[in-house]
């Protein structure tokens, strides 16, 4: 082959001095028409965070390693629609917070989703719980649903409802509670409560809501759980949270 011939032979993908990326395999393009910036691992995060209520270390290592390390971006994209984000690195859990202004114009995003009765007065019990044990030194405070059972159906008289409505509420209630994430259940009927407890009840309103119940308890006052139309009543007590919803 001469010189020539050579220089005008077709050139092959495998001698192209660029060869041509599939569209998949662009990291600057993650689908047809993308014209997103972020990394595809940091979106999925953003993601998750708008997803889930929150973003625990322990359970999604993988994510909270993302979210540290690209935590600016992610902020950024928060702030673009009115949205804050809390990482708090000793207690390993990250959310987002509504923001909220008098001097700006904000949609609001978030829903308000309050516990309802039950929800709450399991609540309190595991935050009291968690509390006393992790003074006492206890890294992992753990409670059995008999427990659970029996003190916060204390809480309620006699005459308020049956005992088996009330225990199948309060077991929902835990339910509730293990989906996100302030307690594991370890084994059948036995939970660990988690650190996330403590941002979900701060100390200040867990003292505000046990006076409540104590003087409840000592004027013998029942607390019936909903109204006659099903409804949750007494948002005093059912809006104790000091987030905003977390579900989009």
């Amino acid at each position: 082959m001469t010189d020539l011939e050579a220089e005008l032979e077709p050139t092959t993908e495998k001698d192209a001095f660029i060869a041509p990326v599939a569209m998949e395999e662009d990291p600057d393009e993650l689908f047809a028409g993308d014209r997103g910036s972020l990394d595809s691992e940091v979106r999925r995060v953003l993601v998750r965070l708008l997803q889930r209520r929150f973003l625990l270390a322990d359970k999604n290592r993988g994510d909270w390693a993302v979210l540290l390390e690209h935590q600016n971006a992610v902020e950024s994209r928060l702030h673009d629609l009115f949205l804050q984000l809390i990482v708090d690195r000793d207690r390993g859990v990250a959310y987002k917070q509504q923001i909220r202004s008098d001097e700006l114009d904000i949609p609001i995003l978030l829903r308000d989703e309050a516990y309802n009765r039950a929800e709450t007065l399991v609540l309190v019990h595991l935050r009291t719980v968690y509390q006393r044990e992790s003074t006492a030194g206890e890294e992992s405070p753990r409670v059995d649903v008999e427990d659970v059972e029996q003190t916060v159906l204390t809480y309620f008289a006699d005459a308020d409802g049956d005992t088996a409505r009330r225990q199948k509420m309060i077991r929902a209630a835990l339910n509730r509670l293990r989906q996100e994430g302030v307690v594991d259940e370890e084994s059948e009927g036995r939970y660990r409560i988690t650190p996330l407890v403590e941002i979900v009840l701060s100390s200040e309103r867990l003292r505000e809501l046990v006076s409540w119940l104590t003087e409840q308890k000592a004027q013998a006052r029942p607390i019936d759980l909903e109204d006659e139309s099903g409804e949750d009543v007494d948002p005093d007590l059912a809006d104790d949270r000091d987030l905003e919803g977390a579900t989009l």
